[in-house]
């Protein structure tokens, strides 16, 4: 994707699994090499030829970019202004030349793909299994959902950390698998209706695209293994949804 006149990779964005010691494992990574210890690398270009590291999203990154606002400038030492918290006790203390927090662009960057991750980042239901033990792997056993179960957003799962399972009640945890049920369905999403459902190429592969971030697109081939996610947009969350369905 290509942003003013720089090229970036994932937004354009370039994946690789790392396994430092003592990592935390990371979900959202496509292939865990092993549970509890991965990490997703991120790389960038300027021309889709030399290709660079950026620096891992801290959540100090995330929160800073979910303030900003607008498109990016094509310029990775560019930098945004943001509102900073003022202590109201030294608000009329704070001189006009008082330096305002700033964020620059890559770090913008990265913490935008975090947040694209951690949204919409999305598996097929039984693509990944947690053991007794708490690990998580990739399911050998996987051989794609059925046509029937492929159509419905159930069965889908966030690739991330999951949030309103934690919320369900026991009655409601019953009817769960825990060694597949354990992240969040799509069918929970907020605002309801977030995601749409197509069947593509003579029904042959089920595309789901996501309304709240407009330009990610994830497949699947029902009976088989194969699926995936990619996104191509401006890198801004759709915040008007909620007043568009």
């Amino acid at each position: 994707m290509a942003l003013s006149n720089l090229t970036y990779l994932d937004l354009l964005g370039g994946r690789g699994l790392g396994s430092p010691p003592g990592g935390r494992w990371d979900a959202r990574s496509r292939v865990p090499q092993r549970a509890r210890a991965c990490v997703v690398l991120v790389a960038g270009s300027l021309n889709c030829v030399e290709w660079s590291l950026l620096p891992p999203a801290t959540e100090e990154m995330v929160a800073q970019a979910a303030q900003l606002q607008g498109r990016f400038q094509g310029d990775p030492s560019f930098e945004y202004e943001y509102p900073a918290e003022v202590d109201p006790e030294r608000a009329g203390n704070v001189a006009e030349d008082d330096e305002k927090p700033t964020v620059k662009e890559e770090a913008r960057l990265v913490a935008t793909i975090e947040q694209i991750d951690r949204a919409v980042g999305i598996v097929p239901r039984g693509a990944f299994v947690k053991t007794p033990f708490g690990s998580v792997c990739e399911n050998r056993n996987f051989e794609g959902l059925s046509f029937t179960e492929a159509k419905k957003l159930s069965s889908y799962f966030h690739f991330a950390e999951p949030v309103n399972l934690k919320n369900k009640t026991l009655l409601e945890k019953a009817d769960l698998n825990p060694s597949t049920d354990f992240l969040d369905s799509l069918e929970h999403d907020i605002p309801e209706g977030s995601w749409t459902v197509q069947l593509e190429r003579g029904d042959s592969v089920v595309v789901l695209r996501s309304l709240l971030w407009l330009g990610l697109t994830f497949y699947h081939v029902p009976m088989t293994k194969q699926y995936g996610y990619v996104y191509f947009g401006t890198g801004e969350k759709n915040i008007d949804l909620p007043f568009m369905l």
